[in-house]
């Protein structure tokens, strides 16, 4: 199991190089700096020592000897502060830049994932990968940087000064050393497990909290409060004990190196005490061993420290590239083609699709549609509708089969010219951080004034929308603020009105809005059909007695077809359903 992990740890390790790879300018002058910053902190003690040598008794000092001295000290101490101001510097430019990628790279696949990973995923659990994992990322990347070449040439450094002075002495130092590598590899080894399954849990936690912020009026209503809370508190449970245990072993990396340290800085002492007495090491030598012995120890308790940041780093590393290397959406076809002046002409040939592969759904569904004909699909729950718009817009793509608009198999069209063919208003709203104009112009961004408002007038939108406090300027959030659902919908409505593409889809299109609105939006909807091929979704069976066909769906299979009159005559699933509907 550990060999595993070490192979993971390496593996997100050789995908950060990767990204590194773009700022290695930055990296090489880091090095350097930090060996400047090294060097001139190694050559202090040397100068303490000789200054030490030039106090010759009590009351005797050869200030002519020390002057020069402390000059020097002055001159190195102002590089070494330089030196380390800038290196620090470099390395956050490289940190955040490297962050940025990583971001930038985990947005865009978001960008291009297919629908199922997202339908598979919860949204908190997603945004927590993107956030609060690259933020434990730059963390421990930050102090990487910042501290382990610093240290791994300080103890180099010291090592190679320590052998210059006295070489006895600095073979104590080098004996002593390995105990510490051992102390801290055997706690990082423990530490990297605590923080992946603190990582994964913190992502747990906050899907949960974005669950509940969105759907707060929900919980209330239903009484789920005491549940959620419930839920709450065990994932809050897990997130303590793994956050524990992972404080817990790296917290103990840091003492544990101290000891041994300290057995260090015990050993060169003796031994140096030893020298000093019996004449082979000066008092200025002892006390320059003295310091370098502090300053090789000094890097093991940083070093020790980075490892423990470093696990929890590449713990956070390995979610953020899991996402970055999902698998993404069935890239354009190289041959694909660009639809251009669509006629809506569409049809489904001998389509099979479900959403797993062991529950059957859609099976040799055909549908020839010719254009400006509108198609109103029914049926009881699950049937099949909504996979049926799925399909069609190419959200999700067709086990077997084709769909071909114009004749084209869409899988053979881009994905923007055929989406750029069809205009969409859900029963579900969808709105983002911005005005309300900036809303409804959306699938046309140079939309003037004149057009927004008419397409607002249309949709019956424009009254509500003057009566907010800035009209058309009103700022909404995301979940539309004060706005009702059936005023969302309508600003839906308002963006299709405004592009008016050859094709509509219309799914549960005027759920959310009053009878009265929806007999005045119903004949809008129907002059704006004329021409267009429409796909329309409905369980009121009220809204589609003008579609010119009606699709009865059942299982995933068209058990009828027909218009409204026709269907009624036939007396079959379709009367059953119409006539439930309007029974007294």
């Amino acid at each position: 199991m550990l060999r595993k992990m070490d192979d993971s740890q390496w593996a997100t390790l050789k995908k950060v190089m990767k990204y590194l790879k773009k700022y290695r300018i930055y990296l090489i002058c880091s090095i350097l700096l930090a060996a400047v910053t090294v060097i001139s902190t190694l050559y202090i003690p040397i100068l303490t020592g000789d200054a030490v040598d030039h106090i010759i008794a009590k009351g005797r000092v050869d200030f002519a000897g020390l002057m020069p001295i402390l000059e020097r000290m002055i001159v190195v101490i102002a590089v070494t502060a330089v030196a380390q101001w800038v290196m620090n510097d470099l390395n956050n430019k490289m940190t955040y830049n490297i962050v940025r990628d990583v971001r930038k790279d985990a947005f865009d696949k978001i960008e291009i994932l297919p629908l199922k990973y997202i339908d598979a995923h919860s949204y908190g659990e997603v945004v927590s990968r993107v956030i609060a994992d690259v933020d434990q990322f730059a963390d421990g990347l930050l102090m990487g940087f910042t501290q382990l070449f610093t240290g791994v040439i300080t103890i180099l450094g010291t090592l190679i000064f320590m052998l210059s002075v006295n070489v006895k002495i600095t073979l104590v130092v080098v004996l002593i050393t390995p105990v510490s590598f051992l102390v801290a590899g055997f706690i990082a080894k423990r530490t990297y497990s605590m923080f992946q399954l603190q990582s994964v849990t913190r992502g747990e936690q906050t899907a949960l909290i974005d669950e509940m912020i969105g759907n707060q009026k929900v919980v209330q209503a239903f009484g789920q409060e005491d549940e959620t809370l419930e839920q709450f508190d065990e994932i809050n449970g897990r997130l303590q004990k793994y956050s524990l245990r992972a404080i817990f072993f790296s917290s103990i990396t840091n003492p544990s190196t101290r000891f041994i340290n300290s057995l260090v800085y015990t050993g060169v002492g003796i031994t140096g005490a030893i020298s000093a007495i019996n004449g082979r090491l000066s008092v200025g030598q002892l006390s320059c061993f003295l310091s370098y012995a502090n300053q090789y120890t000094k890097p093991f308790n940083e070093i020790s420290g980075v490892v423990t940041e470093l696990q929890n780093a590449i713990a956070c590393a390995g979610r953020i590239f899991e996402l970055i290397e999902e698998e993404p959406q069935i890239p354009e076809a190289e041959h694909a083609v660009s639809l251009k002046d669509v006629d809506g002409t569409v049809e489904l040939s001998h389509v099979y699709f479900s959403y797993d592969p062991d529950k059957k759904l859609i099976e040799d569904f055909n549908l020839s549609v010719k254009p400006g004909q509108r198609v109103a699909i029914v049926g009881p729950t699950g049937c099949g509708k909504t996979t049926i718009i799925n399909l069609l817009m190419r959200f999700y793509d067709v086990n077997d089969g084709a769909i071909r608009v114009m004749g084209e198999d869409i899988r053979d069209v881009t994905r923007e010219s055929l989406r750029a063919g069809y205009g969409m208003v859900l029963q579900e709203t969808w709105l983002k951080t911005g005005t309300i104009r900036e809303n409804i112009v959306m699938g046309k961004p140079d939309a003037t004034d004149e057009e927004v408002i008419a397409a607002a007038k249309a949709s019956h939108a424009h009254n509500f929308i003057k009566r907010l406090p800035n009209g058309y300027d009103t700022f909404i959030t995301e979940d539309g603020g004060n706005l009702s659902q059936g005023q969302k919908q309508l600003l839906c409505i308002t963006r299709v009105m405004l592009c008016l593409p050859p094709m509509l889809i219309l799914d549960e299109a005027t759920s959310s809005i009053d009878t009265r609105t929806e007999l005045k939006i119903q004949n809008a909807f129907a002059t704006m059909m004329k021409g267009r091929t429409s796909f329309i979704v409905a369980h009121r069976l009220s809204t589609i007695r003008e579609a010119d066909v009606i699709l009865v769906m059942r299982d995933g299979n068209i058990i009828e077809q027909g218009n409204h009159k026709e269907l009624l005559e036939k007396g079959g699933f379709y009367a059953k359903l119409y006539n439930s509907q309007f029974a007294v």
